[in-house]
């Protein structure tokens, strides 16, 4: 199995720009032997998120796709759902706002006051009641094949991309069987689910079919997430929580961590696994190649 060409980025609907302006900036400093070097860093700026009337929160974001983000977020907190007709999303750039606006009126004062932290980085943050919607949920069984597994793990983390140019960014990828679709980044892993979950919701892209990679942590926010999306596979670089496990097993979810290369470790889910690729004939990950797992 050949690795992706690093600068093939056609197939992608939506793929990271390294090179977009305002996202990141050029910082002088000094390295390890005292000579003067520059640095490329990730822009980090607040954007608040207003539901109609209502302010709801303040994100640290990168600051693209900010309507995505927005919509994201709405839906992933249970705030606005599939159903809701969407008038308007208002974009102030110099005022760092997004408004979305719904023919339904909204008031979650109430559901504010349950605002708890979470493992997420940066301002992850999940409401008190959202574990009261995964009562119903039951995700779609989908198969999936290990072929694609390793498709998508050689073909996404050689894509170019602001985590390979600055660093200290995470990265969320939603794939269609061994091909990714869209390629969200930002400083919390949080904020990239949102944006694809609002380009989800925007588009009204069907998430029975698809996959979810993320760079980040698999836990119980993470999977909470996904599930509530609808989305039936999550996987991972990195690592798990156990409480992440127990909800992948509750919903149906199948979840799939530490991949690299041709290892992975599968927690939830394993009786919809098709092995149809042979992990020796998979080239093994040279250790300077992709990315880490993003902590």
């Amino acid at each position: 199995m050949q690795l992706a060409r690093i600068d093939d980025t056609s197939d992608y609907l939506i793929a990271p720009d390294p090179q977009a302006p305002r996202l990141t900036r050029s910082v002088a400093g000094t390295d390890q032997d005292g000579m003067a070097v520059t640095a490329s860093v990730v822009e980090e700026r607040p954007l608040t998120i207003f539901l109609n009337a209502q302010e709801i929160v303040t994100a640290m974001t990168i600051g693209d796709y900010p309507d995505y983000l927005a919509l994201g977020f709405l839906r992933n907190q249970g705030m606005i759902s599939d159903a809701d007709e969407i008038t308007g999303v208002d974009y102030d750039e110099e005022l760092e706002t997004v408004i979305v606006r719904t023919a339904r009126k909204t008031n979650y004062e109430e559901k504010m006051r349950k605002k708890t932290r979470t493992s997420g980085c940066a301002v992850g943050t999940v409401f008190g009641d959202m574990m009261e919607g995964l009562e119903g949920v039951r995700l779609a069984p989908a198969l999936v094949r290990t072929s694609w597994l390793y498709s998508l793990s050689a073909r996404i983390n050689r894509t170019p991309s602001l985590y390979l140019e600055a660093g200290a960014i995470h990265g969320t990828v939603l794939c269609s069987g061994d091909r990714p679709l869209v390629y969200m980044e930002d400083v919390g892993r949080h904020n990239a689910v949102d944006k694809i979950a609002g380009w989800m919701l925007s588009e009204q892209v069907s998430a029975d079919d698809k996959i979810l990679y993320t760079t980040g942590r698999l836990t119980s926010e993470m999977v909470i997430k996904t599930a509530m999306m609808g989305i039936p596979v999550l996987a991972s670089r990195s690592g798990f929580t156990a409480w992440g496990v127990e909800i992948a097993r509750e919903v149906g979810l199948t979840l799939i961590g530490r991949m690299k290369g041709r290892r992975f470790v599968c927690l939830a889910g394993e009786e919809r696994l098709v092995r149809d690729a042979d992990p020796s004939d998979v080239p093994d990950e040279p250790r300077r190649a992709g990315r880490k797992g993003a902590a």
